[in-house]
């Protein structure tokens, strides 16, 4: 499952959350990984960069940002069943 978030604060890599950039938060991937996240009800796909840590709820695997939540089309939701995959 994934989520999204959205605030003004500092990121684990020390960015400025940006809710519009394509970003994500995982728990273990480094920093700068690129991942594609695909909506398995909807199949739409997006590419976001790792630059925080989470999520921290049980059964959540990333937290995306409010823009690639619009994009997978789960803003609305709140979460997704998704599918990652690590792009070169």
């Amino acid at each position: 499952m994934a989520s999204y978030y959205g605030y003004g604060g500092r990121t684990a890599n020390g960015e400025r959350h940006n809710a519009r950039a394509l970003t994500a938060a995982h728990r273990s991937l480094p920093f700068g990984t690129k991942v594609r996240v695909t909506n398995t009800a909807n199949g739409r796909s997006v590419v976001v960069r790792i630059n925080d840590r989470g999520p921290f709820i049980r059964g959540r695997i990333i937290d995306v940002s409010t823009a690639a939540a619009e994009s997978l089309g789960f803003r609305q939701r709140g979460v997704a069943k998704v599918d990652l995959a690590v792009v070169d």
